[in-house]
């Protein structure tokens, strides 16, 4: 078998066998195959597609091509929950510990943040004492004994998809939705969960930007985990504007604190209500109704709350910043941005709060960027609101106070005002199950 004959197979739009597929993902994992053979193969995959049952294939080939985590040792349904990024969203602080307050166990590994969006573990390291990097028995002793735990990605870990992706990102192969699916999914069959809740982001701070795709990679990855024997929900959510009012990452974990205590942004709890009561469902809690009330009732009866300082605590995590964290910030000196003019918000495209954001010090730029945990960004006003002149919108906080003015200018540039109303956008757009497509 050569590389360059199934280069040529797919270029002419063939179906690759899974012998096919088998050779260039473990010949491109073991160095045997050049990046220049792969970055062709990429291209190829990116203009010709992949049928569902090549790309069932090479996700079970890229799940397999490092370490498998076997969850058998933790007692009870098993349940993992993956975004596919935006801004501001800080769901898995607030959803892992709704779902784990019911009994539900959820070992979780997450990833850092890179570029306009953020990553949980950056979020939890935020939280001084915080470990995400700790042995696989402490991991599974923490699920068993709290409920949950939320670690780092191992390196161990699909491999395969590591080398891949970096390869996709240079090659401008990253959006092809058989690629996308089979990466994500790759890494949630290989961490061993019974059940997965996928939360696909859709608008202007997401990597998908339209709901014609939002709904073609939320279908496939259903139909990949249930091929996996993994009950597999995926909901497509908004991502046109941040998710809450807070972002990057110490300022995410207070207004997940605040949400946790009933007093959050009504866009994040309900978000987080829908996806935790999803999750229920597919651990047998009972149908999505019934779930949408336990978990409403963990939230505002702070039994959440409670288990996210169980979490923290178990992780090494210093619980007094869960208690009190507005006075971990007061050592920042804050920048209020006021309005230009008056109207109501018609839009805030996200991915330029984003990189304001980042530029504060709240995101990297490369893997290798450091991060300010304490810096980001807190909106006042949301789509829909109206300002007038001189009003404050947001507020800035970052310990380099000359990065204000720049993150300042790629802020406001972000808002578009308008003299009339804008008409609501829904919260979430679908529930995509085994049972097909429901419409919100």
């Amino acid at each position: 078998m050569r590389m360059t004959d199934i280069i040529s197979k797919k270029r002419d739009g063939q179906e690759l066998t899974f012998e096919d597929i088998k050779f260039f993902i473990e010949g491109y994992v073991n160095n045997k195959i050049p990046d220049y053979q792969m970055s062709a193969m990429l291209m190829a995959i990116y203009f010709k597609g992949l049928s569902n049952n090549e790309t069932f294939n090479l996700t079970s080939l890229m799940s397999t091509s490092g370490q498998t985590i076997d969850l058998s040792s933790i007692k009870g349904i098993k349940i993992d929950k993956h975004s596919t990024g935006g801004v501001g969203d800080k769901t898995t602080l607030i959803v892992v510990p709704i779902v784990a307050s019911l009994g539900v166990k959820v070992a979780k590994m997450s990833g850092r943040g890179l570029g306009h969006t953020g990553g949980t573990i950056d979020k939890l390291e935020s939280i001084p004492g915080l470990k995400t990097d700790i042995s696989r028995s402490d991991f599974f002793n923490i699920v068993n004994t709290v409920g949950a735990s939320i670690i780092s990605q191992s390196e161990n870990i699909v491999p395969a998809d590591k080398k891949i992706y970096a390869l996709r990102d240079a090659t401008s192969t990253v959006n092809s939705v058989p690629l996308i699916a089979s990466s994500i999914m790759s890494k949630k069959i290989a961490s061993g969960s019974d059940c997965i809740l996928l939360d696909v982001k859709v608008g202007s701070g997401a990597f998908m930007k339209n709901l014609d795709d939002a709904f073609s990679i939320s279908s496939l990855m259903v139909k990949i985990g249930e091929k996996f024997n993994k009950k597999t929900i995926a909901l497509i959510t908004n991502m046109d504007q941040p998710l809450g009012n807070a972002i990057g990452n110490f300022l995410e974990v207070i207004e997940a604190c605040e949400t946790l205590k009933g007093k959050g942004p009504s866009d994040l709890e309900d978000i987080c209500i829908e996806i935790s009561a999803n999750m229920l469902h597919l651990a047998n809690l009972g149908d999505i109704d019934h779930c949408k009330k336990l978990a409403y009732k963990s939230l505002h009866d702070k039994t959440a709350f409670l288990k996210l300082k169980e979490i923290v605590k178990a992780q090494g995590g210093d619980v007094s910043y869960l208690d009190y964290p507005q006075n971990f910030i007061k050592d920042i000196t804050p920048y209020k941005i006021l309005s230009k003019q008056s109207g109501y918000i018609k839009s805030i495209n996200t991915e330029k709060c984003g990189l304001a954001s980042m530029i504060l010090g709240a995101g990297r730029e490369t893997k290798e960027s450091s991060i300010d945990y304490k810096s980001g960004i807190i909106l006042h006003k949301k789509v829909g609101d109206f300002v007038n002149l001189n009003d404050s919108i947001a507020t800035f906080y970052s310990k380099n106070i000359d990065k204000y003015k720049t993150a300042e200018n790629i802020f406001l540039e972000s808002i578009e005002l308008s003299p009339e109303k804008p008409s609501k956008s829904p919260l979430i757009y679908a529930q995509v199950s085994n049972n097909g497509i429901i419409e919100f």
